[in-house]
């Protein structure tokens, strides 16, 4: 059976039902697939900071081993260069000449925002910052979760 408009033309084209209901189910899945996409990013700039911190660390040890110091004058001998979601620092508190802790904060404006993670002389890896929030008894990197 064919679908007569009343001008005795054959009707073509959807119902603005059928279009409302196909902007409803595309809305539906971007709002389940943008949040799953954004942590997929934000996860995805996390190795920055632990492949740049633990590259740091073994600099640090051979900058101690041929100085026999950990500072440079009276900064740390090595701080790795920023990267495009991290800033790399020393943390000024807890430099010596025979203890340091390395720190990578997240850029602003980036999937790493909200993000901070520290490793000391002793090896000791942590995670003060996760997504934000302040996170204190994980001696780990997070990168998702609670998990590390």
């Amino acid at each position: 059976m064919k679908n007569w408009s009343v001008s005795g033309r054959l009707a073509r084209g959807f119902t603005l039902i059928e279009l409302m209901i196909v902007v409803a189910i595309v809305g539906i899945l971007a709002s389940v697939a943008l949040p799953a996409y954004n942590d997929y990013i934000r996860r995805g700039s996390l190795p920055d900071a632990t492949s740049g911190l633990s590259n740091a660390q073994i600099r640090m040890e051979q900058y101690y081993q041929d100085h026999r110091s950990y500072l440079d004058g009276s900064t740390c001998g090595f701080v790795p260069p920023q990267t495009k979601y991290f800033t790399f620092t020393c943390v000024d508190a807890d430099i010596s000449a025979t203890t340091y802790t390395l720190q990578a904060s997240g850029k602003s404006g980036t999937a790493a925002s909200g993000h901070v993670y520290t490793v000391n002389h002793g090896g000791i890896k942590a995670t003060t910052k996760f997504k934000g929030a302040d996170v204190s008894g994980k001696d780990c990197w997070m990168t998702k979760g609670d998990e590390c």
